[in-house]
């Protein structure tokens, strides 16, 4: 007897997502307490939660086997002409490496396309972070800059660009 698996989907966000949302992003061991809450806080302004919804994010999440298996949250940056930031890409642990950053990042291209020139991707130098920056070259991203200590001693930024036609 075969058991089949239901195929990734990309779906709305909801408020009732927010537990596992937070979950998620705490659990994947990539990012502090702090920026665990600005996350949080993203999400809630991009989906109205305690506020008035914030137009400048969009979101997406995806479902593997039926499960919110991760979100991702960009905007159009403030002061640009088409340039969109990535602020948010997490995916949950157990389900890192089957394609879900991938489709999540598919998507965000595709709801932007016609109006983006240039995506702006910001991450950590930090070892634990190697994995992280992998992953967005794969992708077609490039380092354009590197800040040296920018987070903290020992912990840089360093910008990704992707350049849209």
């Amino acid at each position: 007897m075969s058991t089949s698996i239901a195929a990734p989907s990309i779906r709305a966000l909801t408020e009732r997502d927010r537990p596992l949302v937070e979950a998620m992003t705490r659990e994947c061991g990539a990012f502090r307490a702090d920026e665990v809450n600005v996350a949080l806080e993203v999400f809630d302004a991009a989906l109205g939660i305690g506020r008035r919804r914030d137009p400048d994010y969009e979101t997406a999440g995806i479902v593997l086997d039926g499960v919110l298996a991760g979100w991702a949250c960009w905007g159009p940056t403030p002061c640009t002409v088409g340039t969109f930031d990535l602020y948010w890409i997490v995916v949950a642990t157990e389900c890192q490496g089957r394609g879900a950053g991938g489709a999540l990042l598919a998507e965000m291209e595709r709801r932007i396309a016609g109006r983006v020139r240039l995506i702006v991707v910001e991450t950590a130098g930090r070892p634990q972070y190697a994995p992280t920056r992998r992953f967005y070259e794969a992708y077609g991203y490039a380092v354009e800059s590197r800040i040296v200590d920018y987070y903290a001693p020992g912990d840089d930024l360093v910008v990704y660009v992707k350049r849209i036609g």
